[in-house]
């Protein structure tokens, strides 16, 4: 037969590399800080979105010295849609190809409700898709509870 469910909860191992999991703790540890307000986006990209995506490998800083047309991440680049232009704060990039953005947005920013935030995620240029939308995971509920 199968195994049955424990009725205490198993520790869980993290895959993710120890400063990804470091990131995290610390925001865990002082979320109701950076949701109050005072924290800007300025904040939340130096110490955790720019920490986190070098931590999975992305040179976001160009430590390697690459030319702009190779650099990794392009930071504020400007892109056409509908005719205005816009400047998502990242675009990972791989061989000078655009492969996804990232928006970052200051903790106390409800997603759902800014209006800012929403045009973001809908109106992407079809040559440069949205692959990764958003990135939150302060905000998702622990089913298990």
């Amino acid at each position: 037969m199968g195994r049955k469910k424990s009725a205490t909860k198993e520790p869980q191992t993290s895959s993710a590399p120890t400063p990804v999991v470091d990131l995290v703790a610390r925001f865990r540890e002082h979320a109701d800080a950076y949701h109050a307000g005072r924290y800007n986006e300025t904040q939340i990209r130096r110490e955790f979105i720019d920490p986190f995506f070098e931590a999975l490998g992305w040179d976001v800083a160009n430590k390697q010295d690459y030319a702009e047309a190779y650099k990794d991440v392009i930071h504020e680049d400007a892109i056409k849609v509908g005719g205005a232009t816009k400047a998502p704060d990242y675009c990972f990039r791989i061989g000078g190809v655009c492969k996804f953005f990232v928006e970052a947005k200051k903790p106390s920013v409800d997603l759902k409700a800014d209006g800012d935030s929403a045009a973001d995620r809908r109106h992407r240029p079809p040559d440069r898709p949205a692959r990764l939308r958003t990135l939150r995971p302060d905000r998702r509920r622990d089913r298990n509870r």
